[in-house]
């Protein structure tokens, strides 16, 4: 692409370093008003200096990653209130076997449910969990947040779901999700236990140190969002006739009135006291009809109540059992929409009937889910795709990858590293998803030239290298700021992870993840 009028070029370069600004820095003291609105701004400048018209700016928005993010984060939503990541928290703890154990847990945990669940997702949920084993354990918090905030980035980049630039390269691509999958395992698997290893490398003298005291156990349940779903149908249970013939014999046995005997007296009248289980004998001689009525009323009152009782246990295992049924319907649901990924449907409309399926099997009202969707993220994602389809219109990256082009093709180890580096230092300037909508087609388009074969490898590498690069710095991905701030703001297990102490660790295991996983990506 030619490069653009100079004063669109110097118009839309402010634009968008007004939109790397605030993504980068969202509480920018001169301007404090977020990634979100930060990427609208950069959108509403990119047209208003006419870079781009309107109808290209509508035209730029990808209605298919956004129908995916939408899906995938729905269904995020039911899986936690269906009590799956409370379920992972407890493997967590299960016969741990040691400090060293937790942390492999921890990094094999985090990727699995960041592959399939978002990484956003896992750190947000997981990250309690981790702080209450830490301190039960009497452990240092430091190297386990590390662990699930690196792991979650690695598993992530294994399927197209796993975080937002993958869904990106996922939906350009048209790489189907079993194939995706295929690619990037060895190096998602791999990568996994090496970042262990590195972690188990840096702090051993600090997991080896032997417990002063250990803390009582604690309920590793979050204190939010874990069981706050109840199943409440239209019609909860009702009396099923069984329980009202049973009623109806009860209170007839015990209206019948004592009758005179035929010398005048009043017979022993044996009224049955189910609730304690022994009889009330009413002796002879007693003719006070009163005394008799208030008698009577004792029992049925007594009757009533304990029915009353039973009733109230059934109903709170049908409510029980409701619930277990619903929770085993969320997960055949799940299961069934990864399937269809890697039977190759439609994943954006696969991900939209999976959470439609979720809102109707839940039976009720869908807003307080609904609600927890982020759709700042959503609008974060309209803006920033017009704002990077107005700084592509200016050239400059055309003319830079141009370039760069002769020295990072893919055919050999050379290239793959230059391409690599490249990739690594613009995530972490201007974040993975806008390096992956800036580089994506223009990588894809020069590894094609060579085959087929490459331009899918082309692609993968993307995935892989933009993914790993967020565990360079704490600002390298969301899901690391994540950790962070949950670690935080946790609630009497509050842990501040630092920049420096994030980076430490960050560039040993981002250069050394990277360059390992690059070896075993299969095109």
């Amino acid at each position: 692409m030619a490069m653009a009028p100079t004063v669109k070029v110097i118009l839309g370069s402010f634009a968008f370093a007004v939109f790397w600004v605030l993504a980068v820095f969202p509480a920018v003291p001169f301007m404090p008003i977020g990634r979100t609105a930060g990427s609208l701004l950069g959108a509403m400048l990119m047209v208003l200096f006419q870079v781009i018209t309107p109808d290209q700016a509508y035209a730029s928005i990808d209605l298919q990653i956004l129908g995916l993010l939408f899906g995938t984060m729905v269904v995020s939503v039911y899986l936690e209130r269906a009590d799956m990541f409370k379920y992972l928290g407890k493997l967590l703890a299960y016969k741990s076997m040691g400090s060293k154990d937790l942390l492999f847990r921890i990094c094999l945990i985090s990727a699995i449910s960041s592959a399939f669940f978002t990484n956003d997702t896992s750190c947000v949920v997981l990250t309690e969990f981790v702080l209450k084993i830490a301190r039960q354990q009497n452990l240092p918090p430091h190297p386990f947040l590390l662990a699930l905030a690196s792991s979650a980035n690695i598993g992530s980049s294994a399927t197209p779901i796993g975080n937002p630039q993958n869904l990106v390269i996922a939906v350009q691509s048209k790489i189907p999700f079993g194939e995706f999958l295929f690619g990037n395992v060895s190096s998602m698997v791999i990568g996994v236990c090496v970042n262990a290893i590195i972690l188990l490398a840096m702090f051993w003298k600090l997991l080896s140190v032997k417990k002063d005291e250990e803390e009582p156990p604690v309920e590793v349940t979050p204190e939010e969002h874990v069981n706050s779903h109840r199943f409440s149908p239209a019609t909860m249970s009702h009396m099923t006739s069984q329980n009202s013939h049973e009623l109806n014999g009860h209170l007839e046995a015990l209206s019948i009135q004592s009758s005179p005997g035929v010398n005048g007296t009043v017979e022993y009248t044996i009224r049955n006291r189910l609730g304690s289980g022994d009889n009330e004998i009413i002796p002879k001689g007693v003719t006070d009809e009163k005394t008799l009525q208030k008698n009577d009323e004792k029992v049925v009152s007594r009757v009533s109540s304990n029915f009353d009782l039973g009733l109230e246990e059934i109903d709170e295992k049908s409510a029980k059992w409701k619930i277990e049924m619903w929770k085993i319907g969320v997960y055949v649901i799940t299961v069934g929409m990864l399937i269809s990924f890697l039977l190759g449907l439609n994943m954006s409309w696969t991900a939209i009937t999976a959470a439609l399926a979720l809102v109707v099997l839940d039976f009720k009202d869908a807003r307080p889910c609904l609600e927890k969707v982020s759709y700042s993220l959503l609008v974060f994602f309209c803006g920033m795709f017009v704002t990077v389809e107005g700084f592509n219109r200016t050239g400059i990256p055309s003319a830079v990858w141009d370039f760069m082009e002769p020295y990072a093709q893919i055919d050999h180890i050379s290239g793959i590293a230059i391409l690599a580096v490249v990739i690594v230092i613009l995530s972490n300037l201007a974040s993975n998803v806008p390096t992956v909508l800036l580089l994506g087609a223009r990588v894809a388009a020069a590894a094609a030239t060579i085959s087929p074969e490459k331009e899918k490898k082309a692609w993968l590498i993307l995935a892989w290298v933009s993914t790993i690069a967020g565990n360079l710095s704490l600002l390298g991905s969301a899901a690391n700021l994540i950790v962070c701030e949950q670690a935080r703001r946790a609630q009497n297990f509050g842990y501040n992870l630092t920049f420096w102490a994030h980076l430490k660790f960050g560039v040993p295991s981002t250069i050394i993840v990277t360059a390992i996983g690059l070896t075993l990506i299969r095109a």
